[in-house]
């Protein structure tokens, strides 16, 4: 009766073991692990105006092939014409050889520029329009601003031509055609004439706004519109257009303080890094910054630019590109949330 017994207990046991089992196979697996949002990479919108100075080509493109970066040039078309060949360009309403910025030095910068333009095109920057004679816009009619495209189009064109330089390279007017597509005003004046203007003469992008801090850029009218934000500077961290002729005047009027170079320097860089940090560890809205190629402050905010780019274009989740390259983008991602892709 004990031997019985004992295995009766042995025979319920085993059925409970197979029970736990059985129920162990028909539970929940476990959950996964909840996937971590990962962040876009931070983009940096660095750009210049005007693109006079041969050497400052030379330095901005160091500048890039050390740290990766793409870069923006808006070009001012009369420095494509010597002072033999100003008369080339009369702007609206203007006489012709009239120019607010001046004209290039000679044929032989004429030809050492359109090298640095070959050249950067050929390493991946993005050549834009800055106009051509640097006047204020705000006033013109949108068949003004037509024609100053007309003339930036044709000089840029016509630019090896039009000075005696030889020879003109293959590809050169198939570039002049099709390359340049976006655009900055002078004194960043814009008015509703250009923005009719503008899709009607090819372009793809603009960059002449403003705004109170970094923003995306939206398309309007099949247009992309960028802004220059306003960021916090100094001991007060009061807002400036994040440009260096903006921080030039903040500093020191507008006048040269070679003096003071190193201190405003410092003080470009901690509200370049100040507002790029407050995106890197934030939403990550594209951060913009625009520069001239003119040495203000004895070169106080390219020292300051040079710095930050070396710090923060070399990271792997920033990038540093151009405009042209943000519009491909972002035009490549409505294509494909058109198609459901």
């Amino acid at each position: 009766m004990r031997l019985s017994m004992s295995r009766s207990l042995r025979v319920v046991a085993l059925c409970l073991g197979s029970l736990a089992c059985a129920g162990s196979a028909f539970a929940d697996p476990p959950k996964p692990p909840t996937p971590v949002a990962v962040a876009p990479k931070q983009i940096i919108l660095i750009s210049f105006d005007a693109a006079r100075e041969i050497s400052q080509w030379e330095r901005s493109r160091a500048l890039a092939k050390r740290t990766g970066a793409h870069f923006t040039y808006f070009l001012s078309c009369v420095f494509l014409l010597s002072p033999e060949t100003r008369l080339q360009y009369a702007g609206p309403g203007k006489a012709a050889g009239k120019s607010n910025v001046g004209f290039a030095a000679s044929r032989q910068e004429v030809a050492d520029r359109l090298e640095e333009i070959r050249l950067a095109a050929a390493e991946g920057h993005d050549i834009g329009s800055h106009a051509c004679g640097h006047f204020d816009g705000k006033d013109w009619s949108k068949a003004d601003w037509l024609a100053e495209f007309g003339s930036v189009r044709r000089v840029l064109e016509n630019a090896y031509a039009i000075n005696g330089i030889s020879p003109e390279p293959a590809d050169w007017r198939d570039f002049a055609r099709h390359a340049v597509v976006g655009f900055r005003a002078p004194y960043l004046s814009a008015n509703k004439a250009l923005y009719e203007a503008l899709p009607e003469a090819g372009f793809q992008y603009d960059a002449s706004g403003v705004s109170k801090g970094p923003e995306l850029p939206p398309i309007k009218s099949g247009l992309t519109h960028f802004a220059l934000p306003l960021i916090p500077e100094g001991p007060n961290a009061k807002p400036v257009i994040a440009m260096d002729y903006n921080l030039y005047v903040r500093h020191s009027g507008g006048f040269e303080k070679p003096a003071m170079a190193g201190e405003f320097a410092d003080h470009a860089y901690q509200a370049f890094r100040a507002a790029f940090d407050a995106q890197y560890n934030g939403k990550r809205i594209p951060l913009e910054l625009g520069f001239h190629f003119t040495q203000m402050n004895d070169g106080a905010y390219w020292d300051a630019l040079e710095r930050f780019a070396d710090e923060v274009c070399v990271k792997a989740d920033v990038e540093c590109i151009s405009f042209r390259d943000y519009v491909e983008r972002q035009r490549a991602g409505e294509r494909q949330a058109a198609v459901g892709g």
